[in-house]
């Protein structure tokens, strides 16, 4: 035997699979723990493409930022059990961590990625899919991953804003859910519709034209203070908008939020 226990033990440790599946990979291959772990691959990917089909609900969320970019990425799974499982665990890190190197801008799998989502279909034996990544670039970003790794967002800046103010805008994407970050965001066609049945409702409760249109406003107003970031009531403090909380010079340019599977 050109191996040893020992060899075994590193080989479960590397792909959490089985010690029979170890050694039988290392007799085929002459005891060579690199080749042998392409020995797994190759010969699981049968098994591993029988799983895709299966729901993947569970998963974490990956972010990773320094140097005036940032990532964000999210690895689905089956079960609750396997996405706390260190193995997930540090492949999604792994994953985030190559992701940060791409370019700006949406991120999509690369041969990299799909090995290491391929690792862990095979060691954990669920189905396992790279969902969606983001990259972006320039400005200062502040973050927030929710303690369950399954809700997590990045905002992006152009000034300078200190890290925690940062961080509790992020919890307020989280858990308020803007649908862009000013009125320039929402498309003039949902504008246009709520204005509309403003008028439309006004108008069939007697009030005249004039009326009906500033009723409309505000009705168009508080749609904005809704669904708006910057006209929003700030989460930790709901006495002001999220633009009162900007320091001077400070202007957000984007953000990004994640929920798990939406």
């Amino acid at each position: 035997m050109s191996f040893t226990a020992k060899d075994v033990a590193a080989l479960r440790q590397k792909t959490g699979l089985g010690m029979m599946d170890c050694k039988k990979a290392l007799t085929e291959v002459g005891g060579d723990i690199s080749a042998a772990e392409e020995w797994l691959r190759e010969h699981l990917k049968g098994k591993m493409e029988k799983r895709t089909e299966r729901a993947t609900a569970e998963g974490r969320i990956g972010i990773h930022i320094d140097n005036a970019q940032a990532v964000m990425v999210e690895v689905q799974t089956e079960t609750d059990f396997t996405a706390k499982n260190d193995l997930f665990l540090k492949a999604v890190e792994d994953i985030t961590n190559h992701a940060f190197g791409l370019p700006a801008g949406p991120v999509s799998a690369t041969d990299e990625i799909t090995k290491r989502v391929d690792d862990l279909r095979i060691s954990t034996g669920e189905n396992v899919n790279f969902a969606r990544g983001e990259k972006l670039e320039g400005g200062a970003f502040g973050h927030y991953l929710h303690h369950d790794g399954k809700r997590a967002a990045i905002v992006q800046i152009e000034g300078t804003a200190d890290a925690d103010l940062l961080k509790g805008i992020c919890q307020h994407i989280v858990f308020h859910d803007p649908a862009g970050v000013s009125e320039d965001d929402i498309p003039a066609a949902e504008l246009d519709k709520v204005r509309a049945e403003a008028i439309k409702e006004a108008k069939e409760s007697g009030k005249p034209e004039q009326i009906a249109e500033k009723i409309a406003e505000g009705k168009v107003r508080k749609h904005l203070e809704q669904s708006v970031l910057l006209y929003q009531k700030y989460v930790h403090d709901e006495s002001q908008q999220v633009k009162a909380i900007l320091p001077a010079g400070v202007t957000i340019k984007r953000f990004v939020r994640y929920t798990l599977g939406m």
